[in-house]
């Protein structure tokens, strides 16, 4: 037979008028499971008629070999621009005779451009299991023969799959635990992801079919053969599963027909294009972005939900360690609940008519971190009608919640209530926040999901071994009242459901229904609706120095108490952490901590100014005694420098500061550059000059480094010290050790005018200028002249962007300001800058505070 195909071009254009026909349909109904069956249909029969023309006359030939569909393909889930996985089966020899025609098969449909993923075997070769690639023994579970020899095919149905996963369950399910816990852990192990990934994201398809392998594996384990497939899962669960099916496959295809590729993420463009159009929800009526990702993530965290408890239940899941470790467990089982592999069973069904019952089975779960049985979820799920008809409240809901709250995996149990309905008919006001999505590019994930983490990040602390974490742990052990802080903490965002542009105040409005419902003591409820109102002020605070005694004063007043200071602390840090999985850096740790033990040491009255400045002078001491030969060039350096710049300098970074600053004879710009754990950072020591903070940030800029903290001091000499944090987001120095000194040097070139940066800067904004922002940030300038005693504060929030920090800071040179002190923070794409500014030594006049902002306004707009 020939090994070239004879219609090439006719099944080119067949395949293109095919695509066309389904695209078209699929944007008339939105059908995702009629355009997979149909994308799947069309590349089958072009695959039979090249097998006929190049491979074999007859369909079901010739002898020995097959045509088989693995994976998507082999259950008929062809999505637009997924990948074709098909097998070559052979007996052995039949495969060096059609080696040529194999290759042409292959050549023929990549011709066509699709993306053919071909694998060759014979029979013998599919008997054996390779752990390293355990994706071919699960592909095989959706085999299904296009074309060859029908009794090759049968025997690898009939005898070699079904005898290879007896043989080898145990082995395939814990490599395909493996597989899932590591997908997992990639999206932080959770469903509810702003921008979630429809098919590997946890609830997203391969969690469906990841549900159904488990099932089919066990039943073939079970009874050595093929099960039916519709009494693979309950029909209850079945009809479930249907839904979401539809609703994932109507979402993936809308994204392939949108990006035109293989392109699984639901971004937020995507997500308000889906909702315009109702993909997967045609009957709903006036749908917003949130309301259709309500929708998803509802589909999404019953599939995921079940897919994991398939997984843990499957015994060959567990290594023989972890089923020890249940088997104590077990011991756990009381009258009401019974403990097996580490899941909660109900001992009796009758039980359910107590209606606190639900109730005691999340708090036996809170406490011994132990899931509950799908048999335990479906009879919770089938008691709820009735518990709603007189659900409990009052002191007694109280009491279950506040052991909850408390208990050491609450996280877990108050994830569990959710996802059943239970925390949402119990409190109300708390269905306002489900699945929600706030378009905030910082944040990671659902406001009901941050919540649930921020109170998993408290009962993280005491098993943390992180040096600031242990600190945060000891506070937590010192309040007298958690529950209160842990309560708090979960109504703190109900808000963003009903007032999201304010939502302290929302969220208060909501708190208040929700205590009231708990009928908690006057002075608990004020305890919880004084933290839920301050729990940004501790957050906001981070923006001015917080080495400036007058600062600290104003916000240890706003708080009151010193334990109000503590659970706003730990407020502070749980909520952050919870943003996602990088907004707590050790930086801001270690920030948050000292204005903590500022603001206490304030409210205790144990330290004054005059304290301070002993403080200061042990400081001071302690550097004589590192450096004693620095002498004089020590107090000479030192003079004149503002108090945060001892608090926050390292003793050893201040020593190398006087070094700099002593060859500044030999040359006038002393750069240092080190790589720490998150960032580098670059210590500039000059002489003080006009635009030295701006071309700094300019350089640094032209290089495509995303600076994420700057620091500014002066001395009474005119020395400055200038630090910049910064990200390398090309990798350049990483990757490029030479480049160290380019850089370095570029950077000096570029602050003795050597360079023209105005040329730099252009070369690398032309590269960045087709970034399209994700959110869309107002900029806003505001002015503080108050706060400070010496300073005028400047604080600019805008959309982040290359070249931000130069063109802000060129402004204040252009203006005659001197930058005392910089505070530069990025979240997400919103820039938070707060700059505190002298002119000639004093702070800015009324008339030159209104000339700046109007110039900063000007710059900063869109152009």
């Amino acid at each position: 037979m020939s090994t070239k195909p004879q219609s090439a071009g006719d099944l080119r254009d067949l395949y293109a008028d095919g695509s066309t026909r389904i695209q078209r349909e699929f944007a008339a109904t939105s059908d995702g499971r009629a355009a997979v069956n149909g994308r799947t249909s069309l590349v089958e029969s072009i695959a039979l008629r090249l097998w006929n023309e190049l491979t074999s006359p007859e369909t079901s030939g010739p002898r020995n070999l097959a045509l088989i569909a693995l994976g998507g393909f082999g259950r008929r889930w062809l999505f637009p621009y997924s990948d074709i996985d098909v097998l070559f089966l052979h007996t052995g020899g039949a495969e060096r005779e059609m080696r040529d025609r194999i290759r042409a098969f292959s050549q023929a449909l990549w011709d066509l451009r699709l993306k053919l993923s071909p694998a060759t075997r014979s029979l013998s070769e599919c008997e054996k299991f390779d752990p390293n690639n355990v994706e071919f023994a699960i592909s095989l579970l959706d085999c299904r023969c296009l074309a060859g020899d029908p009794e090759l095919f049968a025997r690898l149905h009939d005898q070699v799959i079904p005898k290879l996963v007896s043989r080898e369950s145990r082995a395939i399910v814990q490599r395909l635990t493996d597989l899932t816990r590591a997908r997992y852990n990639k999206f932080g192990n959770t469903v509810f992801h702003l921008e979630p990934n429809v098919k590997d994201g946890p609830g997203g398809l391969r969690d469906y079919n990841l549900a159904c392998w488990l099932a089919l594996l066990a039943a073939i384990e079970e009874t050595g053969g093929w099960p039916d497939a519709e009494t693979l899962l309950p029909p209850w669960l079945r009809r479930r599963f249907d839904a979401a099916l539809d609703f994932l496959m109507s979402a993936r295809c809308f994204l392939h027909f949108r990006q035109g590729r293989d392109d699984n993420t639901l971004g937020w463009i995507a997500q308000d294009q889906a909702a315009e159009r109702k993909i997967g929800a045609p009957q709903v009526e006036l749908l917003t972005a949130s309301d259709w990702m309500r929708i998803y993530f509802g589909h999404a965290r019953q599939i995921h939900r079940i897919a994991v408890q398939l997984l843990e239940e499957f015994p060959a899941a567990r290594p023989s360690l972890y089923r020890q470790f249940q088997s104590l467990r077990s011991r756990l089982s009381n009258a009401e609940f019974a403990v097996v592999d580490g899941r909660i069973f109900l001992q009796r069904q009758d039980s359910l008519d107590d209606p606190e019952l639900p109730l005691r089975l999340f708090r036996f779960m809170a406490r011994h971190g132990l899931g509950l049985s799908s048999a335990a979820e479906h009879q919770i799920e089938e008691s709820l009608p009735a518990l709603a008809t007189a659900p409990p409240e009052g002191a007694a809901l109280w009491h279950y919640l506040q052991e909850i709250l408390l208990a050491p995996h609450a996280g877990e149990a108050l994830r569990a209530m959710h996802s059943l309905g239970l925390i949402t008919l119990l409190l109300p006001e708390f269905q306002a926040i489900d699945s929600l999505v706030i378009r905030d590019y910082s944040h990671r994930f659902t406001v009901d999901e941050h919540t649930f983490v921020a109170i998993e990040n408290l009962h993280a602390l005491r098993k943390s071994q992180s040096k600031w974490d242990q600190g945060y742990a000891e506070l937590l052990d010192e309040l007298e009242q958690p529950d209160l802080l842990y309560l708090s903490l979960l109504l703190h965002d109900t808000g963003k459901g009903t007032k999201p542009d304010q939502h302290v105040a929302g969220s208060l409005e909501v708190a208040e229904h929700s205590l009231a419902r708990l009928d908690l003591d006057a002075p608990d409820r004020e305890t919880v609706l004084s933290l839920i109102g301050r729990h940004l002020e501790l957050s906001n605070a981070l923006r001015r120095d917080i080495f400036d005694p007058d600062a600290i004063r104003q916000f240890a007043e706003k708080v009151g108490t010193p334990e109000q200071l503590k659970m706003l602390c730990l407020f502070t840090y749980a909520d952050i952490k919870a943003v996602n999985p990088e907004a707590l850096t050790p930086w801001k740790a270690e920030n948050i901590w000292q204005l903590y033990i500022g603001a206490a040491n304030f409210l205790m009255r144990s330290v004054d100014e005059r304290l301070g400045m002993d403080v200061d002078e042990e400081l001071k001491t302690h550097l004589r005694t590192l450096a004693p030969a620095a002498g004089k060039k020590l107090e000479h350096f030192l003079r004149g420098l503002p108090r945060r710049y001892l608090r926050t300098q390292a003793a050893s970074d201040v020593i190398r500061h006087v070094e700099m600053a002593g060859r500044l004879a030999d040359d006038p710009v002393q750069l240092d550059l080190n790589r720490g754990r998150q960032w580098y950072e670059l210590t500039l020591v000059t002489t003080d000059r006009p635009f030295l903070f701006a071309r700094t940030a300019g350089a640094l800029a032209a290089w495509g480094m995303n600076i994420v903290k700057a620091a500014a001091f002066s001395n009474q000499a005119g020395i400055v010290v200038d630090k910049f944090f910064f990200t390398d987001r090309f990798r350049t120095l990483e990757l490029n050790l030479p480049e160290w000194e380019r850089f370095k040097g570029s950077v000096h070139d570029v602050l003795l005018e050597k360079a023209d940066l105005e040329k730099l800067l252009r070369d690398r904004l032309r590269s960045d200028k087709n970034a399209v922002p994700k959110v869309k940030v107002d900029t806003r300038v505001e002015i503080d002249n108050e706060s400070s005693a010496h300073t005028t504060l400047i604080e600019a929030i805008t959309q982040d962007r290359p070249g931000l920090l130069y063109r802000i800071s060129s402004q204040f040179s252009r203006h005659n300001c001197n930058i005392e002190i910089a505070l530069i923070e990025t979240e997400g794409e919103t820039a938070i800058d707060v700059f505190y500014l002298t002119s000639g030594g004093q702070k800015l006049s009324s008339a030159h505070q209104e000339q700046l902002r109007s110039a900063l306004l000007e710059e900063l707009a869109d152009k």
